[in-house]
């Protein structure tokens, strides 16, 4: 057994091999085991193989560390903490005050939490299937601002694995005017439940994004969208919208409450517009996230 160990480990001087974690783990953890072989039985310099078999433990370990940096690792806690955050306020249905209600089923709800402010939950059905709303939500967000009116640009400023990203978006201003400039710094997370794809994001810092001159830095969160196919119509998506942004600045809660609740009338609207086109032109080539979102 081990000569064909050693095989394996040689097969990872490789360039082409070297990057496998998985091969290589595999070999770590052979060596290691043969090793203890070798050392039980008496057999050879047990010195020597004890010398060897602690580096291969300490290689096995490295292979196991985590990839991400402590900042790092504070971005997705933050972004998986607003995620549950949003996700129990979602579930509970106690309290929700209806604010508008549309003839097309668009509604619009509202629900004061002691520790978070108001909040505002739009609830609507898109007449496309889920693969296109998350492609455009998700995979397209920084072109959000050539279809959302209320949206001047979004960029992300770092991604972090495959479900985390930290975005900077700068609103357009209101019509009159009547909130000022704003900007956001986020992080968000996209997590997958079964059939529910569920988009998360809450207020943070970093440090390519400092506040910007003439610009009031407003705070979201928590922020939440939940995307899930309509029941007995897989090519129809349910979306529920958690809205939760403290604007800033000196505005009568009235104004701002207004503004937030036609906001999300008003992107509903602007999402089907865009997702009115054909579905393969919604996908361009290389989102491959949007496109193996299909719903079984």
């Amino acid at each position: 057994m081990l000569p064909a160990t050693f095989k394996l480990c040689a097969a990872i001087s490789y360039q082409n091999l070297r990057n496998m974690t998985g091969l290589r783990r595999q070999a770590a953890v052979a060596i290691s085991q043969e090793l203890s072989k070798l050392a039980c039985r008496g057999t050879g310099p047990s010195t020597w193989v004890n010398q060897v078999r602690r580096r291969s433990s300490l290689f096995s370990s490295r292979l196991e560390e985590k990839p991400f940096s402590e900042v790092e690792m504070s971005y997705i806690r933050q972004g998986e903490e607003a995620l549950q955050k949003s996700l129990n306020i979602l579930g509970d249905q106690e309290g929700w005050k209806t604010e508008t209600v549309l003839g097309n089923g668009d509604r619009v709800l509202s629900k004061v939490l002691p520790d978070v402010g108001k909040v505002f939950r739009l609830e609507v059905v898109v007449e496309q299937p889920l693969a296109a709303l998350y492609g455009e939500l998700v995979d397209n967000m920084e072109q959000m601002g050539d279809w959302n009116p209320s949206v001047q640009q979004v960029k992300i400023l770092q991604k972090i694995g495959k479900d985390t990203v930290i975005t900077h978006e700068k609103a357009a201003a209101t019509p009159g005017n009547v909130v000022g400039p704003r900007d956001f710094v986020s992080v968000r997370c996209s997590k997958r439940r079964g059939s529910t794809c569920i988009l998360a994001g809450v207020a943070t810092t970093h440090g390519a994004m400092p506040e910007q001159e003439g610009v009031v830095r407003a705070e979201n969160g928590p922020t939440c969208m939940l995307l899930r196919p309509l029941p007995g119509s897989p090519s129809h998506t349910r979306l529920t919208w958690l809205l939760s942004i403290d604007l800033k600045g000196w505005l009568p809660k009235t104004v701002v409450n207004q503004v937030l609740a036609q906001t999300q009338v008003d992107f509903a609207n602007h999402l089907r517009q865009r997702l009115a086109r054909p579905l393969a032109a919604a996908l361009p080539e290389g989102c491959n996230g949007a496109r193996q979102m299909q719903v079984n």
